[in-house]
């Protein structure tokens, strides 16, 4: 399926720019009415340059590469600890929990892209409150993304925790 040609249309957008610029500035159309309607025929009359079909018709433009994911088996953590100040990373392997502090943190999937991929590391994961009276709550289940760590971190009273990576093995043993 060909895709729209970017150049072509960043040059129509250009061109309605230019257009609209150049009726703003004329002086003999003071009446607003007049300079909307010539905008509005501005952009009509660049987009009727284009093929009907908007598809560029010479030489087309690559199918983008599907986006491959990769599981792993290792997600990486960062807790602070906010009453000591301690940030702590913490490696945890799929579908194990670990606990830090009173939470209790479970991740079931990792994903991660290749090196030659833009970077997008995502896991999601469960997080659970032991309580005073030793019930366990759940506080958080969803999706983590490391390049916005503000946009779905745990936040607790005492501790917060965001996801750093996703990677093959860690230092820490494997569960048996």
């Amino acid at each position: 399926m060909p895709f729209l040609c970017r150049k072509a249309v960043l040059s129509a957008f250009d061109e309605v720019r230019k257009r609209l610029n150049s009726i703003m500035k004329c002086s003999k159309f003071r009446n607003r009415s007049v300079r909307a309607g010539l905008a509005i025929l501005a952009v009509l009359s660049t987009f009727a340059v284009l093929p009907a079909s908007g598809q560029v018709t010479g030489e087309q433009l690559p199918e983008p590469e599907l986006e491959t994911r990769i599981s792993n088996k290792v997600a990486e953590f960062s807790g602070i600890d906010k009453i000591t100040g301690r940030i702590i990373k913490f490696d945890v392997y799929i579908d194990e929990t670990v606990q830090f502090g009173a939470l209790q943190v479970t991740p079931r999937v990792c994903y991660s892209r290749p090196i030659t991929q833009k970077p997008k590391t995502t896991s999601f994961i469960e997080v659970d409150e032991i309580t005073l009276d030793r019930k366990i709550r759940r506080i958080f289940t969803g999706w983590m993304f490391a390049d916005s760590p503000g946009l779905n971190a745990v936040e607790h009273p005492v501790y917060d925790i965001w996801l750093n990576n996703c990677k093959m093995e860690s230092d820490v043993a494997p569960p048996s």
